[in-house]
């Protein structure tokens, strides 16, 4: 079982509501991975070929949800490192429990304030640029290196899988899927329904 991985997310995912969430509830439980959180735009993932990309448009543009999210996060993970599980885990939480606009600044600074952040430091981050640089960086890098195509992907080393569990808080299945990420021999294992 790899120790060291990469996890994609977006906040508009439940499913990668469940596995984020899962995995930082391992984290706050001692689990010894060293897990980096890579941003990956469900949006961009959408563009039409020839459409510029989500970074290069207005966070408030037809069709792009998340980006604006995405930003403060990355802002949050690279500039307040400390408070990003709490911001990763309660950005989550505003979407798919209270069905909040994770893009709206009173739902993005309502939870950076109770991540122990003034969210007047994120969003200035953020009008800074850099985030949106880091998000476009990071996105490609996930699609072009790993052929990553949504959210969540466990990646570790050069393999990659995208996984959808079905529970939350599931720690052991966590622990299946990064024993089973370095099993070259199974390159697909997909459901035709699913038993609920």
């Amino acid at each position: 079982m790899p120790h060291h991985f990469s996890l994609t997310y977006d906040y508009v995912c439940p499913f990668a509501r469940i596995a984020n969430e899962t995995v930082v509830a391992a984290l706050r439980s001692g689990a010894a991975w060293d897990v980096g959180f890579v941003p990956f735009s469900l949006s961009e993932a959408h563009v039409e070929e020839g459409d510029p990309s989500v970074w290069d448009r207005s966070p408030d543009a037809e069709g792009i949800r998340g980006v604006r999210a995405l930003a403060w996060s990355l802002a949050v993970r690279d500039e307040f490192p400390d408070a990003f599980l709490e911001f990763h885990v309660g950005l989550f939480s505003a979407r798919h429990d209270r069905a909040a606009d994770v893009d709206a600044a009173e739902t993005l600074s309502a939870v950076a304030a109770a991540a122990g952040i003034e969210p007047e430091a994120v969003a200035a981050v953020v009008a800074g640029g850099e985030p949106l640089v880091t998000l476009a960086k990071e996105h490609t890098e996930a699609v072009d290196r790993w052929s990553v195509f949504g959210v969540p992907t466990f990646i570790a080393g050069d393999e990659a899988v995208f996984v959808r569990f079905m529970d939350r808080h599931q720690v052991e299945d966590v622990e299946r899927v990064l024993d089973m990420l370095t099993w070259t021999n199974l390159n697909e294992f997909k459901r035709t329904s699913i038993p609920r």
